[in-house]
């Protein structure tokens, strides 16, 4: 199956190959048919998948919806608040939770994630954003996958301090034994609790809790790089292009309020309303609460208050 995130398909992107034989300001769009193929393939299996939905047991719904909420926390709570802004301080046991649920979400390793990410926040809607949003929803969305990086997102890429990253032996681990990691945590795993414990069949177990919540969790993420760069408000900075979108935060665990996140990148919830809409920042208070997490950061009210009547659109509201 492709290898998705925020990121690229595995390394393979960042091949001598996948570089632009003519850096320039428009480069030609390169099509990867691999990545194509693979993309129409997953979400035709996911479609189909839902049409089995009315055949699967209660149990195995339930298990479904469980996949999905640990491989979305994989991507939230771990590759993008923990290792990509460093929002929070994870202890060893939690940090290992999350690099398992990362390699659940199936969207490139800790390491590539982060990096992309960072790219991303550094270089914002530019032609070294990886998923450059001014190129358009699809391009935004699932699109970026399906190209050659632009030879900006590369070079630029090479830039970014990663330092704390490869100090990390989670990280690094993970990374190493990727591979092996998705197979069974992705795919394996999902597919044959429901057939052993409780009898479901394995077509069932292999496209709910694999392939559907797969997919669904692959576009609730693209989501915020296109939907939420493109379609709400902006109540504390009107001149960046994320926007506060509240379907995407519901569909990613609050990662939807995303004028904040891109003002206040270092604030842990990503949001100034707490745990609304925001699974992800109550995962984060629970295992404060339980000892497994630590030393969050958080952007305090004067700063908020101070930014939106500095920069932002007029429709911030009291939280």
């Amino acid at each position: 199956m492709p290898d998705t995130s925020t990121g690229t398909f595995a390394d393979e992107s960042l091949a001598a190959g996948d570089v632009y034989e003519d850096i320039g300001p428009e480069p030609p769009r390169r099509l990867v048919w691999r990545n194509i193929f693979l993309m129409v393939l997953l979400h035709a299996g996911a479609i189909y998948g839902v049409f089995l939905i009315p055949t699967a047991s209660a149990l195995t719904l339930a298990w479904t919806a469980a996949c999905f909420v640990i491989s979305a926390l994989g991507i939230t709570a771990g590759a993008h608040r923990l290792w990509s802004h460093r929002t929070y301080r994870a202890s060893l046991p939690l940090k290992v939770f999350l690099a398992f649920a990362n390699s659940m979400a199936f969207q490139n390793d800790i390491y590539e994630w982060a990096r992309d990410h960072r790219v991303h926040h550094k270089f914002s809607e530019t032609d070294a954003d990886p998923h450059n949003a001014k190129r358009g929803f699809f391009f935004a969305h699932i699109g970026w996958l399906l190209v050659r990086k632009h030879p900006d997102v590369i070079a630029k890429g090479r830039k970014v301090d990663l330092s704390d990253l490869e100090a990390d032996h989670v990280v690094m681990v993970q990374r190493r034994h990727y591979q092996l990691s998705v197979v069974i945590l992705c795919f394996l795993m999902p597919t044959l609790v429901p057939w052993y414990l409780w009898g479901e069949s394995l077509l069932v177990g292999y496209l709910l809790p694999g392939l559907l919540r797969y997919t669904m969790v692959l576009n609730a993420t693209w989501l915020v790089n296109s939907a939420a760069h493109m379609w709400g408000n902006r109540p504390y900075d009107r001149n960046i292009n994320p926007r506060e979108n509240s379907l995407v935060a519901f569909s990613a665990l609050g990662e939807g309020f995303h004028n904040f996140h891109h003002t206040f990148p270092f604030d842990y919830a990503t949001s100034e309303f707490g745990c609304r809409l925001n699974p992800t920042t109550a995962f984060i208070d629970l295992m404060c609460l339980l000892g497994l997490a630590s030393e969050r950061k958080t952007v305090s009210k004067e700063m908020v208050a101070a930014r939106v009547q500095r920069t932002g659109d007029g429709s911030a509201t009291s939280g």
